[in-house]
């Protein structure tokens, strides 16, 4: 289902998608995912083009990187791992496992689930800025920060999770066809007036060097 809403700033996405090729060029395969927590929106790209904008939810608690913060991480990231190929839509997963159980799908805006499902797909996301979104207390990884369907659709489009970026799953199932393990995933705030790679910052406020060859690695 594409998403309504505010247009997205083409031009800006555009750029971005380069800037993360020259950054990255060993997992730049052409397609890029790019997640505007502003707009709660998550762009897929393919060459630079834009095609297909789907709505989603992030934090309620807003962003940050840090493990136990229950917020949406930002910068760049990749999928690290996929799960749920033929799973019937509300599938829950526990543990990246299917239960057997199905959850029902919400539509009542009042309504709310018994519990943060994760259902249907997972993309499992890995964070590739040291120091940033990788390694120690900012490890996406090891916070188990997905992209994944979501019992709560009457939800989407305003900040709902924990942490992860949830979609409705009719959208994740067809986004899970579209995007490979290794595919470039770049959260941005969406506060600027075009989408810029997040400048990661060390705790003493020093740019962490961004070297696109080094210190990349996968959990």
């Amino acid at each position: 289902m594409t998403a309504r809403g505010n247009p997205p700033d083409r031009a800006g996405l555009k750029i971005l998608a380069g800037d993360l090729a020259r950054l990255y060029p060993e997992r730049d395969d052409g397609r890029l995912a790019v997640v505007d927590v502003a707009l709660q929106h998550l762009y897929f790209l393919v060459d630079g083009e834009l095609r297909t904008t789907y709505a989603v939810s992030t934090a309620t608690r807003g962003t940050g990187n840090r493990r136990d913060s229950y917020q949406t991480p930002l910068g760049v990231f990749c999928i690290a791992e996929k799960y749920g190929d033929n799973a019937q839509p509300g599938a829950v997963f526990k543990g990246r496992r299917l239960t057997g159980e199905l959850a029902g799908i919400l539509t009542d805006p009042a309504d709310r689930a018994r519990s943060d499902f994760v259902v249907t797909r997972i993309l499992r996301l890995s964070g590739l800025q040291p120091g940033f979104n990788q390694g120690g207390e900012v490890d996406t990884y090891e916070r188990y920060i997905y992209i994944h369907g979501t019992p709560e659709e009457n939800r989407i489009g305003t900040p709902a999770s924990q942490g992860c970026v949830r979609m409705r799953n009719a959208d994740i199932v067809e986004l899970y066809e579209q995007i490979p393990v290794d595919t470039l995933v770049c959260i941005v705030p969406g506060t600027g007036a075009l989408y810029v790679v997040p400048e990661p910052e060390s705790e003493s406020g020093e740019r962490v060097q961004q070297q696109a060859a080094d210190g990349l690695s996968e959990g």
